[in-house]
């Protein structure tokens, strides 16, 4: 038995008999058939243990446990699409429901197991532990369905068909799978069936289903984590230190005691991680610590909001105040790459002999800023405590990492603590550690008994974030008689926590013979840095691609077919695959106006160095900059592998949105620092694309190899496209842009001026 199986040998025939005669496979609260609740989805209640995955009730409706919280991604109707693919119920039958974290460490972790920490991350619903623990539930389910009514009709139930919620014989007997859910809950098999080859599947990869939370987000109906109103709630406005690491020296409250609405101010201190032994975390306990902080609590939000304006506060900047402009920090990130690296991430063959042995080498440098989330909702959290118990309505992105937190906080034992998932309003990686959700409760402590609302402004969320961090990169090679690299040497610097996913493991150096890659950890960097998505790779992939189209104009080569060159030599054939596919979707080589031009490049996200792992992503922009410097993207062109899909139109509308927000963050999106402190609070300062910017964007789906494999969709967009889009603009100005954002370099050419 494989290892994603385990939940067999859990007992999946126990106690599945439950009340009231239902076939239970799991247990909890239903949402709604084809969509979501509105209302935020609660824990599970007291109950006899059953199996979790999902349930039939004596109506025939089939109740389908998810653990990941749905962040636009389809995530949620994937999961009830493994169940409608094995049980052959109907679509309008399935209503999906929470399995909530408190109830996964109640039975020991038997829905964290599948998958492990991505068990209750909002992604990954295509991975084969997800797929087959679904799948495999369902086929059990169905199979004591025909079990139970061959028995009633006296025939053998290997002549009884599923579908469509009605099981079927030839004698002509035929009835829907209610009248059977109570016997089929007696029925022990044999074993358990497997999961239906793909050659059988009639619903996956077939069907395109919609989200079903769609209905509920289009009326108006969905509450996100902003929108919860517990009964007797309070609010509460929060400022942090505007340094990231300084301290509250001071605050008056009697400044503000007498404000309307004004109930208390709540001071919050510096946390430790915690026991490490005490609760085992998705991530690690470390990033969810809480900085220096204060609240204003009042009656309403604005009361908190101006009185937290008004509030006299003083703060220790601390050692990140050292940091006077951004420009500062980007030299530091420079400097570090300008030696050998503190850590080597690779390394093959000599590259020091072969860069002795002359002939052409290409040097250049490479900067990424650090860039925020700016999620449409504002980071929020509802919490109550009380003396023995903590109740916390969260719009987490990682709902077991938001109950881990809350335990760590409060001291509470697991039992004691309640988590509601609510709608997201915006992830992109921001909600995943559970700092958020952990300082809302450290404000919570403060004023216990009355469910408060901890509400960041837009400044503050923007101003307090996990940023993507600041990365600076020095790439060098040699080309060897052929033009490609014989050589390459690349070092990479960021602060704390930086991501190195892409940098070694990648296709580029693995097939360059003579490779070291050396990354180094700005220690002194005070800002916090979390995952963004893509991250690491929506970094690298700019600096690789960017430096191979440098590749080919110093071998006076196209830059696709210089790619084709280099890929060859890799073993996965779906690199090539899309690179040719792309010149001909694109019309590559087909003359443009001047001033126009196209640029491609290509990255993989999560291969981890292996051939045929991860998706590899191959995108081609048709930019055109004025002759003063202004730059119009007309179209994008994207191709991919991610060897297999599940659901068509989920995946096209991830790839659009992906690309998108790669274009955004090549063209737009930069913090900047002053005396440690983020400068920009709000979207009229962080400048984001808008729909009349946004391109024709083709998403090509003639690249995918057939590979056994249904790999992610969300992050591979995002890399390729900035430094595709920079190849473009590099062709019409001369003029390469080493840096993002591209909206700060000079891009005039041909005697226009600057823009």
């Amino acid at each position: 038995m494989t290892e994603h199986m385990k939940l067999s040998r859990r007992g999946f025939i126990s106690a599945m008999l439950g009340t009231g005669g239902a076939l239970v496979m799991g247990l909890g609260r239903p949402v709604t058939a084809a969509t979501v609740a509105a209302e935020p989805w609660d824990s599970f209640g007291e109950g006899a243990e059953f199996t979790p995955w999902l349930r039939i009730d004596p109506a025939g409706k089939v109740t389908v446990y998810v653990t990941h919280p749905d962040i636009g991604n389809g995530v949620v109707t994937q999961a009830c699409s493994y169940i409608r693919e094995e049980l052959a119920c109907r679509w309008e039958d399935i209503r999906a429901e929470y399995a909530a974290p408190e109830r996964d460490h109640a039975l020991g972790g038997v829905y964290s197991e599948i998958g492990g920490p991505m068990g209750y991350f909002s992604g990954r619903s295509t991975f084969a532990d997800r797929r087959t623990a679904y799948m495999t539930a369902a086929a059990g389910a169905r199979e004591r369905l025909k079990a139970a009514a061959a028995e009633a009709w006296g025939v053998d139930a290997s002549g009884i068909t599923a579908e469509e919620g009605v099981l079927s014989h030839a004698s002509g007997q035929s009835a829907p799978y209610a009248e059977f859910v109570t016997a089929a809950a007696a029925v022990t098999l044999a074993e358990e069936p497997a999961p239906k080859p793909r050659e059988e599947w009639t619903f996956l990869t077939k069907a395109s289903p919609a989200k079903i939370q769609i209905p509920e987000i289009v009326t108006g109906r969905a509450v996100y984590g902003i929108d919860v109103r517990p009964p007797g709630m309070v609010y509460a406005a929060l400022r942090q230190s505007p340094v990231m690491g300084g301290q509250l020296v001071s605050y008056d409250f009697d400044a503000i005691r007498d404000m309307p609405g004004v109930r208390a101010v709540v001071e919050v201190k510096p946390t430790e991680p915690g026991e490490p032994d005490r609760i085992t975390p998705a991530f690690p306990l470390g990033a969810s610590v809480v900085g220096s902080a204060i609240a204003v609590i009042a009656d309403h939000y604005w009361q908190a909001r101006t009185a937290l304006d008004a509030l006299p506060v003083v703060w220790d900047d601390g050692p990140g105040g050292k940091w006077l402009t951004t420009e500062m920090m980007e030299e530091a990130a420079m400097e570090a790459v300008r030696g050998p690296g503190e850590t080597v991430e690779r390394s093959v063959g000599d590259v020091e002999a072969e860069f002795a042995a002359g002939g052409t080498v290409v040097e250049a440098e490479y900067l990424t800023p650090y860039c925020d989330h700016v999620q449409l909702e504002p980071l929020n959290c509802t919490v109550l405590i009380t003396a023995d118990s903590a109740e916390v309505w969260a719009p987490a992105q990682h709902t077991q990492q938001a109950f881990f937190v809350t335990v760590q906080e409060t001291g509470l034992a697991p039992e004691q603590v309640k988590l509601h998932q609510t709608y997201v309003g915006g992830a992109f990686g921001r909600r995943v550690m559970g700092d958020d959700t952990r300082m809302a409760v450290a404000v919570a402590k403060g004023y216990p008994g009355v469910p408060v609302q901890v509400i960041w402004s837009r400044e503050e969320s923007v101003r307090q974030g996990r940023y993507r961090p600041l990365m600076g990169a020095h790439m060098k090679a040699r080309l060897g008689d052929d033009g490609l690299p014989s050589a390459l040497q690349v070092r990479v610097s960021g602060g704390p926590g930086f991501f190195s996913n892409g940098l070694a493991d990648t296709a580029f150096p693995l097939v360059v013979p003579n490779a070291q890659i050396e990354s180094t950890v700005v220690r002194d960097f005070h800002l916090k840095a979390g995952p963004l998505r893509g991250p690491g790779y929506n970094s690298f992939v700019f600096f690789h691609e960017s430096f191979i189209d440098e590749l080919a104009e110093a071998a006076a080569a196209d830059p696709l077919d210089y790619r084709i060159r280099l890929y060859e030599q890799w073993e996965d054939e779906g690199w090539v695959k899309i690179l040719n596919l792309l010149k001909e979707k694109s019309g590559w080589g087909t003359p443009l106006p001047v001033g126009q031009a196209r640029g491609g490049a290509m990255g993989n996200w999560g291969m981890g160095g292996r051939p045929q792992h991860g998706t590899t992503l191959g995108a081609v922009v048709h930019a055109e900059v004025s002759t003063e410097g202004r730059v119009k993207v007309h179209r994008i062109d994207v191709a991919f592998d991610s060897g297999r899909v599940m659901n068509r139109d989920a995946v096209q509308v991830q790839l659009e949105g992906g690309a998108i927000f790669g274009l955004n963050l090549a063209m737009n999106e930069k913090l900047n620092v002053q005396n440690g402190r983020i400068v920009e609070g709000n979207y009229d300062e962080y400048p984001l694309i808008r729909m009349a910017d946004t391109p024709e964007i083709h998403i090509h789906f003639e690249g995918l190899t057939d590979h056994d494999r249904y790999d992610e969709i969300g992050e591979p967009p995002v890399g390729p496209v900035g430094p595709a889009l920079a190849s473009a603009v590099a062709q019409i100005t001369g003029k390469r842009s080493r840096s993002q954002p591209f909206r700060e370099h000079d891009l005039s050419w041909g005697g226009g001026g600057a823009a």
